[in-house]
């Protein structure tokens, strides 16, 4: 299975946080499933701690692509066409990087982990 990481995911599971269910921790260790972690995450790490809003051990520039890359978890870039796919989607949530996610896993096929409620409203398949 094709599995994109929503960025509050790949965070928690980084941290070893107690909120990443049994499920999560199974499918992510599982080796016949692959990760992805989409730029536009990377984007969103970037954001908020350049904003304050999210402290990390060392910048996100070597931050992200070192967890990224022990962690076995491949870099999905953001190509034009899931881009320009946001704007098919309902009005569910205005956070612009979950609607990128979006559009991204339906472009993709993939399955996104995540415990967001608005991401499950789309027509897009998730877990959690």
């Amino acid at each position: 299975m094709k599995l994109l990481l929503d960025t509050c995911t790949f965070l928690w599971l980084l941290l070893e946080d107690a909120a990443v269910p049994d499920a999560v921790w199974a499918m992510v260790r599982d080796p016949s499933n692959e990760l992805y972690l989409s730029v536009a995450s990377a984007w969103e790490i970037a954001t908020k701690y350049k904003l304050g809003r999210l402290a990390l051990p060392e910048p996100p520039a070597r931050f992200v692509p070192k967890y990224r890359e022990a962690n076995q978890i491949a870099s999905l870039p953001l190509e034009e066409e899931a881009a320009l796919q946001v704007y098919k989607l309902p009005d569910l949530h205005a956070d612009p990087f979950d609607r990128i996610l979006v559009s991204q896993a339906i472009l993709h096929s993939l399955v996104i982990v995540t415990p967001d409620e608005l991401i499950r409203q789309y027509p897009v398949r998730t877990a959690w």
